[in-house]
């Protein structure tokens, strides 16, 4: 976004419909005020190339719609657009609800792992804002797991709600995570894009000349990324390759397991690998913000029976 146009095509209960009130924001945070201006159609705005301009942002909205009294994240970690990843969360609490027979479940009996919660715990923090579940976050990034931490230690209002875990080993996405006769009715992930650090500073390069209109000679630290936020060997295809081969040994512990996906082209290749390891279902659930096209994928080795033990004693 370069400015505070319009959240189109966002989920009917995300809370970031239209403009956002920057005057609203800015009271919420006054350190918000010296970075927004009026633009030349006289709607307040803000300048998206801005990374200190967007943390104050990201604060502003979490302290203002969800009560977090403290969030931060260090440099050089990137800084989440807040409507896409409550879009996220609000489109995977519909998917509990359709396999709930249509009733919305909400509170602490759901429980979900966000897979590479990173420093900002955005996941983490809009899931139970919103819809009360419990959440484990994992994370590889002992830099990131310490961010994470002190936010959670700083908002007395997440204590005993979010657990944080880290994973001690890099070739792995569930193992170490998932413990026995532990069971999650959800997994998020939002997997590295790129496979590369060059194609990763490419990308980046880009999104901040897209902002900016003009070329740039180098990121600002928040718009420059972690390597495990950006990039993997073979990009996101692979992670998520790997993470479909991974979960064939928690097929009992989970009742979907979910990814975002944000190359469409990879969509063929993913649906190929649900098939040939055997899944019982798989959806492709497609998301909006403007412009910008995304999706996520799903998928349950649960059969209809085991599906119905599922609802009865997890979720009755």
């Amino acid at each position: 976004m370069k400015n505070s146009e319009q959240n189109k095509s966002l989920h009917p209960n995300n809370l970031h419909q239209g403009r956002y009130d920057l005057a609203s924001l800015s009271e919420t945070l006054p350190e918000l005020a010296p970075h927004v201006f009026q633009n030349e159609h006289g709607n307040l705005s803000l300048d998206f190339a801005d990374s200190t301009a967007v943390k104050l942002l990201n604060r502003a909205l979490l302290i203002h719609f969800y009560g977090v009294k403290f969030w931060d994240i260090p440099d050089g970690f990137l800084c989440p657009p807040i409507p896409g990843r409550a879009d996220y969360i609000h489109y995977a609490a519909d998917l509990l609800t359709q396999s709930n027979s249509g009733k919305p479940i909400k509170g602490s009996k759901i429980q979900i792992l966000d897979i590479g919660c990173g420093a900002n715990l955005i996941y983490p923090i809009l899931a139970n804002s919103i819809y009360g579940w419990k959440v484990v976050g994992s994370e590889l990034n002992p830099k990131a797991i310490e961010s994470a931490r002190r936010i959670l230690e700083e908002n007395s209002l997440l204590h005993g709600k979010i657990e944080l875990m880290a994973q001690t080993d890099s070739n792995h996405i569930f193992q170490n995570i998932i413990q026995n006769e532990v069971y999650f009715d959800l997994t998020i992930c939002n997997p590295p894009f790129h496979d590369s650090a060059q194609s990763a500073s490419e990308g980046s390069m880009r999104k901040l000349k897209n902002l900016r209109q003009k070329p740039i000679e180098k990121l600002a630290l928040n718009f420059g990324g972690q390597a495990s936020e950006l990039w993997c060997p073979g990009g996101e295809l692979e992670f998520i390759r790997k993470m479909i081969l991974e979960s064939i040994s928690f097929r009992n512990q989970v009742f979907w397991f979910t990814s975002l996906v944000s190359k469409s082209e990879n969509l063929k290749a993913i649906e190929e690998s649900l098939r040939k390891v055997g899944v019982v279902d798989f959806k492709i659930i497609p998301m909006a913000q403007g412009n910008k096209k995304s999706r996520f994928v799903a998928w349950t080795f649960l059969s209809p029976k085991q599906q119905d033990v599922w609802r009865k004693f997890r979720w009755a």
